[in-house]
């Protein structure tokens, strides 16, 4: 998979996450922020916090860790199988 398949298949799984129950589509920035996040970090725990704290700036609510465990070995996941050399 290409880094723009990759990318937009972190994009569209973020959206759909919908952390905070305010919608998908309303998360531009953030997603933005944990893409990079994924491309920076390869370890689940410290991508977990960075998640959390890049939603808490924004929204000023802080998600429980477990949740962002598990979003962050979805994209690790995704960021891995995309990244695999042929």
């Amino acid at each position: 998979m290409e880094i723009q398949q990759t990318n937009l298949l972190l994009v569209y799984t973020l959206d759909q996450w919908d952390p905070l129950g305010v919608g998908p589509g309303n998360y531009d920035t953030e997603i933005a922020d944990t893409v990079q996040a994924v491309h920076d970090l390869n370890d689940q725990e410290k991508l977990a916090r960075k998640i959390q704290s890049i939603y808490e700036f924004s929204f000023e609510e802080i998600i429980p860790l477990e949740k962002c465990k598990e979003i962050s070995g979805r994209l690790l996941e995704i960021k891995n199988n995309g990244s695999c050399a042929i």
